[in-house]
């Protein structure tokens, strides 16, 4: 089952929930403001991520600037802990499944959570499409 953490104001969230639904794809959907990541849940998806905390870090997000923090500097446990208490310097919407992970929305890099078989359906007739 697909999980998205989303933020209620996020325009990415959005779009990533309405793609979701136009693909047929079921999912749970959890408000990360309002019923924030615990410090499990913070390393779990840590585990997914190939790029670490960074990526997961919203750096454009005044509320990080202003807690003025070099992430990279951080013990894994003080990141963690401070992703936990303050949700809103995620990057949204975290999207994951038991073998998958993707942050933000990117209308190309979300196809991953597609069923494999509709994969190729799709990419058979953006082929055909395209020769034609």
């Amino acid at each position: 089952m697909i999980t998205i953490y989303t933020a209620p104001s996020c325009t990415s969230c959005k779009k990533a929930k309405q793609w979701l639904a136009v693909h047929d794809i079921s999912y749970d959907e959890r408000n990360i403001m309002s019923s924030p990541l615990s410090v499990e849940e913070v390393k779990h998806i840590l585990e997914k991520c190939d790029d670490g905390i960074e990526s997961l870090i919203s750096n454009r997000n005044r509320f990080v600037k202003s807690l003025n923090v070099d992430f990279e500097e951080l013990s894994l446990s003080e990141a963690v802990s401070i992703i936990s208490q303050n949700p809103q310097i995620l990057r949204r919407p975290i999207i994951l499944d038991d073998k998958r992970l993707h942050i933000g929305y990117n209308e190309e890099e979300i196809r991953a959570f597609l069923p494999r078989n509709v994969r190729v359906l799709e990419n058979d007739g953006l082929r055909l499409r395209d020769a034609i």
